[in-house]
């Protein structure tokens, strides 16, 4: 991983994704954090360098990191993002989401999703009030379903070769009962021979409702970070809405890698 951009409106929630980026790379010297920021009007332009460059010396005061500042006109948000991320050849956009109003989501959530839609690269959404802490145990949720042409197992060990963890694979079906099918022993294997070299541990859950069981997996092995393979917007959309029955909420308590099959 040598690129990650972090996209800042100055928002709190944007601020703390990038806070949460910088201490996520301190010590990663080969990893360059692009701080990014689009304005409408040609008179925004010195007040938008002034404040990146702040936070820029804010965030290398505080942490040994690389970072870079990026400024660039437009009306259209996501498009030029993702040329941004295309043309700096990124591994990773970073990015805040928040849930905390009608309004908030619109403006902020709703970009997030969007960005996390294209294929420019994975996109790691962090809700609003995390606090940064060691990524010690991930979650990789899986469909169980043609694994070796779907997991975009690439960028995956990308992060994984970042953050070391330990790493829980994790499916939910219905009809899941005593033992896994044949079928499901074969994409087991092909999983294991795939991540091997994290040593990864399985788990089949027989619920019918997916993000209540990864929530309910999330609390009992305190998970730190979920990576989700993006195959249709609805799935993210679940991972990310708030539940009315659980206090842990994905929107507010765990960052959500999101890759592309």
């Amino acid at each position: 991983m040598k690129t990650v951009i972090v996209p800042v409106d100055f928002s709190d929630t944007s601020l703390n994704a990038a806070q949460y980026a910088a201490k996520l790379f301190v010590g990663h010297y080969g990893v360059t954090i692009i701080l990014y920021h689009s304005y409408s009007k040609p008179a925004e332009l010195a007040e938008a360098e002034s404040k990146l460059e702040e936070l820029k010396a804010q965030l290398m005061d505080e942490h040994v990191v690389k970072i870079e500042t990026l400024v660039h006109q437009g009306d259209d948000f996501i498009p030029e993002l993702e040329r941004a991320a295309r043309h700096r050849r990124a591994d990773l956009v970073v990015m805040g989401i928040t849930g905390r109003s009608a309004l908030a989501q619109v403006f902020i959530g709703s970009n997030t999703l969007k960005m996390a839609e294209t294929k420019a690269c994975p996109v790691l959404i962090i809700p609003e009030r995390l606090v940064y802490k060691e990524v010690k145990n991930v979650m990789l949720s899986s469909d169980f379903k043609d694994t070796l042409n779907a997991t975009p197992s690439v960028p995956i060990k990308q992060f994984l070769d970042l953050v070391k963890p330990n790493l829980h694979i994790v499916n939910v079906d219905p009809e899941h009962y005593v033992a896994i099918t044949e079928s499901y022993e074969k994409e087991k294997s092909d999983l294991h021979n795939m991540f091997n070299d994290y040593n990864p541990e399985f788990y089949f859950m027989r619920l019918y409702e997916v993000d209540e069981a990864l929530n309910l997996f999330a609390t009992e092995r305190n998970i730190d970070l979920i990576i989700a393979i993006q195959r249709n917007h609805s799935f993210l959309e679940r991972l990310l809405k708030r539940s009315r029955t659980k206090s842990l909420t994905y929107s507010s308590d765990l960052p959500i890698l999101v890759v592309h099959e």
